[in-house]
């Protein structure tokens, strides 16, 4: 009995030091993040007057954000001479040089459900007389991971959100599959 005991404690000790395994140091390089992920979409609104120096719009998202999401919103501006669309972070502003230093600015804001845009012009511009400045505009955004932590920060400050094509290339985003919303 004491020979079988002893070759049982023998045989359960060997298998527990042959499964553990001290390999579990080594350093990943370019982790795969399951859980979050880029999208991106296109809207033209039609944007509701507050007064006259200002026109809202609000889009609700189809599923809310989760914490770790960051909304980035682009205004086309413009198209490139091969009709590429140049794309500008908001905050943007646009200065009319007419003499009254007026200007018009788009900013938005987010939270988990929605998203909104405003544009806003100086009192001494009447946006009702100056449609062109919140009819037809085309918005594209963004939604990617925010990037926290100690090495992920770092990696987070190589992308230049000013540059729409540096964001789209760091997320991989497919802009053949961006849809448009007219709302």
């Amino acid at each position: 009995m004491k020979k079988i005991l002893l070759f049982l404690f023998l045989g359960s000790v060997g298998f527990t030091a042959y499964s553990c395994d001290n390999n579990d140091d080594a350093v990943v390089q370019n982790p795969v993040d399951y859980d979050t992920y880029s999208t991106a979409y296109d809207i033209i609104p039609t944007f509701t007057k507050t007064n006259n120096n200002l026109y809202h719009f609000d889009d609700a998202f189809n599923k809310p954000l989760v914490e770790s999401d960051v909304v980035l919103i682009y205004l086309q501006t413009g198209l490139t001479n091969n009709n590429s669309p140049i794309w500008s972070l908001l905050p943007y502003s646009v200065a009319l040089n007419n003499g009254n230093n007026d200007r018009v600015d788009y900013v938005f804001d987010f939270s988990a459900y929605d998203i909104g845009i405003n544009v806003k012009s100086t009192p001494t511009l009447n946006l009702d007389n100056n449609s062109s400045y919140y009819t037809n505009k085309k918005f594209r955004v963004v939604v990617v991971p925010a990037k926290t932590g100690t090495s992920k920060s770092a990696e987070a400050a190589a992308v230049n959100y000013e540059d729409y094509n540096s964001v789209i290339k760091y997320y991989n985003i497919d802009e053949s599959k961006i849809q448009t919303k007219v709302k």
